[in-house]
């Protein structure tokens, strides 16, 4: 099966520039498509200087949406948002007083990979990281999620005005530039070696292999100079992606045997039986609302479930009313409108719409979706003017 090879160079302009991250572009694209994605054949995508997060998101919804293995190599930097302190990875405008509009949140990475088969999907990443980003890597090393497997290394912020080189990854480029891609740990241990040799004593390194069972706990945390963190710092899968562990398979859905059920899910996805895999989802969903009431994680879940197939299925309509409901459900529960996982599901609701073309149903569900943005506007400036303008376009007018 092709592959895929996902390349995102970002970093700010200016002052707040901690590294060239565009230096990497072209050596990585000295290298065959077929090697940097590791299978026969490929496709490469490339993203320069991205300036906005939506965009980055796109390409990585498309990348994550291919049936092939997906290999994502990320050079760029950390910043933390200072109201929600999570990590982002910095874009062309971003600044330390806006990163929580103009960076990518790093959690979107694994909200996006989360339905992936466990095991096709490897994030390869060299990033710098600003003093709070780099203080709260100590605690809670990054996670991409089950299944997927990280390598690189992080390193501490350059001195004063000074702009760092991707060294990491220019090194792990000239290796693959041979034509010839050793097994991953064995490439990220001697590219990690070189690196630290070259005077990144104090990088903090990336090795958490892909997860053998579907969901389980997190593998491997991060390594400072190859030495293996605590046991303590894996990072725990939240409860949302894990399937109900008491739900015996409803007479609608195919009887598991007691394995994960989003196994069958992903086989009928990637063999084009939609019908059947939305039906499956929507019959645990069921059992989940029975065995655990509405709002529950265990229902959201499968609601998302729904939503993500509902956008394989190319039915953009049915997954903008689902991830409405999402949003709600989540609200309902006790979260907050800027919670991170209640803002990601409104984009998701926000981004399908955009791609309806049926005008009745951009019609139907525009109200809805103003009404959302009004409460949830999200990182991106003026959802609920962008939400109106389009209505507009279609002969609406929403107050």
């Amino acid at each position: 099966m092709p592959g895929t090879a996902l390349l995102i160079a970002a970093a700010p302009v200016g002052k707040a520039r901690m590294v060239d991250a565009a230096s990497v572009l072209p050596v990585l694209a000295a290298v065959s498509p077929a090697v940097l994605a590791g299978t026969a054949t490929a496709s490469v995508v490339e993203l320069a200087d991205p300036l906005d997060p939506q965009t980055v998101l796109t390409r990585l919804r498309a990348a994550a949406l291919a049936p092939g293995p997906l290999t994502v190599y990320l050079v760029g930097q950390l910043h933390l948002d200072r109201r929600q302190r999570l990590q982002h990875v910095a874009l062309a405008r971003t600044t330390a007083a806006t990163v929580r509009y103009t960076g990518f949140p790093w959690h979107w990475i694994a909200q996006e990979l989360r339905l992936r088969p466990p095991g096709s999907t490897t994030v390869i990443a060299d990033l710098h990281a600003d003093t709070d980003s780099w203080q709260q890597l100590a605690q809670r090393p990054l996670d991409v999620g089950p299944g997927v497997a990280l390598y690189g290394r992080i390193a501490p912020a350059p001195g004063r005005r000074a702009v760092a080189a991707p060294s990491y990854m220019k090194a792990l480029a000239t290796v693959l530039r041979s034509g010839h891609r050793p097994p991953l740990p064995d490439l990220h241990q001697h590219v990690a070696a070189q690196t630290v040799e070259e005077g990144g004593a104090d990088n903090m390194l990336l090795s958490t292999g892909p997860a053998v069972a579907p969901f389980p706990g997190g593998g491997p945390g991060a390594t400072r100079n190859g030495t293996p963190e605590p046991a303590t710092r894996q990072a725990p899968v939240p409860a949302q992606q894990q399937a109900p562990a008491s739900v015996a398979p409803p007479s609608t859905a195919p009887r598991t045997d007691g394995a994960d059920p989003h196994a069958a899910i992903t086989k009928a996805v990637e063999e084009g039986r939609h019908g059947e895999a939305a039906a499956m989802a929507a019959a645990w969903e069921q059992e989940a609302l029975r065995t655990y009431g509405p709002s529950s994680p265990e229902v959201v879940h499968w609601m998302e479930v729904r939503g993500h197939l509902a956008i394989f299925a190319k039915d953009p309509g049915r997954s903008c009313e689902i991830w409405l409901a999402v949003v709600s459900a989540r609200i309902t529960a006790g979260q907050a409108p800027d919670a991170p996982d209640v803002e990601a599901a409104a984009d998701l609701a926000h981004h399908q719409w955009e791609q309806v073309r049926d005008p009745d149903t951009v019609r139907e569900l525009g109200p809805a979706l103003v009404a959302l943005r009004r409460r949830v506007p999200g990182r991106q400036r003026g959802t609920v003017n962008l939400v109106q303008q389009r209505l507009v376009q279609f002969h609406m007018q929403v107050g």
